[in-house]
């Protein structure tokens, strides 16, 4: 596999681990929110999102590249209206303290960083979503990213 997707798969599996509040349902595909069960939240989706390279090394042989790539998580709770803010801060500090329990992604990445977070501020009630781009700094050798 590729680093990136090897980091791709250690965010997916370190947010599956994730046991408080107990996340459910972690993949790295599109899912409709209206056929989730009650039992299926929290549920969180890991997609890779855009990514830039730059060379580290200069003239013809293997390079080494560096890449700082983000990575959006969909985050969903369901609640009601006394705790559905609660439950999405939950989530969004779960993520952290797990993500940066190993800001190398299993010596995949140099740095790991949460650079955004967002929630739904209440369109989805009684679901309440959020959105947190995570960022990774890494390197390869040209070709194999």
């Amino acid at each position: 596999m590729s680093v990136r997707e090897n980091i791709a798969s250690n965010i997916k599996t370190v947010i599956d681990a994730i046991s408080s509040p107990d996340v459910k349902l972690c993949t790295r595909q599109p899912f409709e929110l209206e056929e989730l069960s009650q039992q299926q939240y929290p549920a969180v989706i890991v997609q890779t999102s855009e990514e830039n390279r730059d060379d580290l090394e200069l003239g013809s042989g293997a390079k080494t590249r560096s890449g700082t790539i983000d990575f959006i998580v969909l985050g969903f709770v369901k609640g009601s209206d006394t705790n559905i803010d609660t439950l999405r801060n939950a989530l969004i500090t779960a993520i952290e303290t797990a993500l940066e329990s190993d800001i190398t992604r299993d010596s995949n990445a140099l740095d790991t960083e949460i650079v955004q977070v967002e929630t739904d501020e209440g369109t989805l009630f009684p679901v309440g979503g959020i959105r947190m781009t995570i960022r990774c700094m890494y390197q390869y050798q040209s070709g194999t990213p």
